[in-house]
């Protein structure tokens, strides 16, 4: 293994006596905090929010220089700046500072065991929890995290190379990343986070940072996605696993390379988008697990938290939470894992993207369809092009959203949060959107 530059401890002697700077103090930088402080860096914190309590209190205890508000990234003088993944790297702001890294990064650098990264517009967290499950399954030690789980960085020192590391990563993390993990899955790309990239093109260029800084590799694509299938004919092709669930589940029965893995009856959660998560997970470990792992963590794994996730049934009626549904693709799969017609509630932060797909499915599908959120208006819009005869109705927010599902919802419905829009509107994520539909639900 070619890509770890030194070890943990290499790292805090390097950086003992330097001017480091933290901006942007969210999950992933924030343990980096007392890392930093107590392996001898004078550390600058800066953020454009306001600090909390907690925060104050250690920015006294260490007595940090710090930047908070919208002048927080005036006067950089650092040596080295750690920057969150959601702040663009080519920031104007950044132009003279000598090193402008990020906490995925520095893993990357310091990280001794093999690494397998997931990628995609969508199914990438269930297939992250796939993987690590297969793995721990197999009887290996395994660190999960990136996009997923805690920020893995502060425990590098505890990781030893007979490990497996398992990440999920962002298309934000990727645009900053100059290293590549042994082996990686693009589950699927369609356009995504366009508020926030340039374009379509970037985006799409960002998703193959997962590959482009090694020449050996294993790279895992979903050969029925017609970016992901051009992105495996670009690569040498002995490094390429392809799967397919037009043609590699036949009968009833999953295939890798013209070997049967598994039934598709061996998976208990539903949906025809998890059959391609199971596709895409069960690729990538091949040369770790055997199909009686597989078939074990199918039989029992009930999902990821907010995805088709079942919250309870009130008066015959039954509610789910699939907040994670952050773009029409994720929310046209949602839709169609259930038989009956759904009432669904949608809306929330507008990443730019289009809600002309939602109209054919909804037509089909819907019983009701209840807006809240900045996008709004955007899905109406887009809907209405499509004759349907399911009601639309406005609610100013997610609470009064659920009491109006209650009022239309009769015995034997389906009730599904399934936002095809990010949370930024109204909450912090898409797991604290859920958490709170899920409060709401409870107190009915």
């Amino acid at each position: 293994m070619t890509r770890q530059k030194y070890t943990f401890d290499d790292f805090k002697k390097k950086i003992r006596g330097k001017k480091v700077g933290i901006a942007g103090l969210g999950i992933s930088n924030r343990p980096l905090i007392d890392l930093l402080y107590e392996a001898g860096a004078i550390l600058t914190l800066r953020d454009k929010k306001e600090p909390e309590q907690e925060l104050t209190e250690k920015i006294k205890k260490y007595g940090l220089k710090h930047y908070f508000g919208d002048g927080y990234l005036e006067n950089i003088e650092e040596e080295i700046l750690i920057k969150s993944p959601g702040m663009r790297p080519d920031l104007p702001q950044f132009d003279n500072v000598p090193v402008v890294t990020n906490e995925m990064q520095l893993f990357f650098d310091v990280c001794p065991a093999r690494i397998i990264a997931v990628t995609g517009s969508d199914g990438k967290t269930t297939t992250t929890t796939l993987v690590s499950e297969f793995l721990k399954d197999a009887g290996y030690k395994v660190w999960l995290g990136g996009n997923i789980g805690n920020p893995l960085f502060c425990q590098s020192g505890n990781i030893s190379e007979n490990d497996i590391v398992v990440l999920e990563l962002s298309s934000f993390q990727l645009m900053s990343l100059t290293s590549s993990p042994e082996f990686c899955v693009i589950t699927n790309i369609s356009p995504n986070h366009l508020d926030w990239h340039r374009d379509f093109d970037e985006y799409v260029e960002a998703k193959k940072n997962i590959y482009r800084f090694t020449q050996d590799s294993t790279v895992v694509v979903n050969n029925d996605n017609d970016i992901t299938r051009k992105i495996g004919d670009e690569i040498e092709q002995n490094r390429v696993r392809r799967f397919s669930r037009l043609s590699d589940v036949r009968d009833g029965v999953i295939y890798l390379n013209g070997e049967k893995i598994i039934d598709k009856s061996d998976i208990f959660i539903p949906g025809e988008h998890n059959v391609e998560n199971f596709q895409a997970a069960i690729a990538v470990t091949a040369d770790f697990v055997s199909s009686e792992n597989v078939k074990k963590v199918a039989n029992t794994f009930g999902g990821v938290a907010h995805r088709c996730e079942f919250v309870r049934e009130k008066d015959g009626v039954k509610y789910f939470n699939s907040s994670i549904d952050s773009s029409p693709s994720r929310t046209l799969a949602a839709v169609k894992i259930f038989e009956e017609k759904i009432i669904a509630i949608c809306g929330g932060y507008d990443k730019n993207l289009d809600y002309d797909p939602l109209g054919e499915v909804f037509a089909q599908r819907l019983k009701a369809l209840i807006l809240t959120g900045a996008t709004s208006e955007k899905i109406f819009r887009s809907v209405n092009k499509v004759p349907h005869d399911y009601p639309i109705f406005f609610e100013d927010n997610l609470a009064d959203a659920v009491q109006r599902a209650k009022k239309e919802a009769t015995a034997g419905d389906v009730v599904v949060l399934t936002p095809a829009s990010a949370s930024f509107d109204a909450f912090k994520n898409f797991e604290h959107r859920g958490n709170y539909f899920k409060e709401q639900v409870n107190l009915l």
